[in-house]
Parts: C-alpha cells; sequence; structure tokens
C-alpha cells in the first residue's frame, strides 16, 4: 500500500522557522526516484495551491509567494521529502499537503501538474 504521512506541522511566530517531512511508504528507492513530489496547501476559504514540486532530476520549482522563503528537498535513500520554511509570514497558514505522481518531470510550476497521490496533511499555523 502506497502511502505519504506528513510531520513537522505546528504553530510559530511570524519569522520562525518550520521543517515538514514526507515519509513515502510502498516505494522502492528506484521507483521514488521516478516520481514528481511536491508540496500543496490549503488555507480556510481559499482553493489548494501548489508551493513547490521537484522533479526526478532534482530541478525545483517555486510558487512567487514563497520562493527565496523555502526549499524542497528529497533524500531518495530514505524516501523522504522535506520543505523547510523560513521566514514564515500569517499568511502561510494553511493545510499543508505532500503530493506525488509517477513521471519524471512536473512541468512548468509548483502547481502545474495533477497529483495522483495525496498525504493527510498536515497543518501550518504562523501567528503575527
Amino acid at each position: 500500500q502506497v502511502q505519504l504521512v506528513e510531520s513537522g506541522g505546528g504553530s510559530v511566530q511570524a519569522g520562525g522557522s518550520l521543517r515538514l517531512s514526507c515519509e513515502a511508504s510502498g516505494y522502492t528507492s528506484s521507483i521514488y526516484n521516478r516520481y514528481c513530489m511536491g508540496w500543496f496547501r490549503q488555507a480556510p476559504g481559499k482553493e489548494r495551491e501548489g508551493v513547490t514540486s521537484i522533479d526526478a532530476y532534482g530541478s525545483t520549482s517555486y510558487a512567487d509567494s514563497v520562493k527565496g522563503r523555502v526549499t524542497i528537498s528529497r533524500d531518495s535513500s530514505k524516501n523522504t521529502l522535506y520543505l523547510q520554511m523560513n521566514s514564515l509570514h500569517p499568511e502561510d497558514t494553511a493545510m499543508y499537503y505532500c503530493a506525488a505522481r509517477y513521471m519524471l518531470s512536473c512541468g512548468a510550476g509548483a502547481g502545474s501538474w495533477s497529483p495522483s497521490r495525496w498525504g493527510q496533511g498536515t497543518q501550518v499555523t504562523v501567528s503575527p
């Protein structure tokens, strides 16, 4: 059974940092490496939006709203995806979802692809 399990969410003050993790189970490392992986978020009353993605080649893409403040990375030895978030703003408050799709390239933008797998989400709350 393929699963994506996020962790690392929490509450921080504006300007703080958080590191989200997403462990993928049910994949071998060789298969995991062929997945486009990314993070989406959804704030209350808003549509889900793509935050960042990383493809099989290590190429990354970021939404303009987070560019320069967040970094996506993947550790294939652990089948784990990370999202390092710094200089957090209250408007970063949202449920963050890990996502995956079996394709080598994620496409042009952080939210330009359609995941086939989703995690259950982890809440990030940033207070002023």
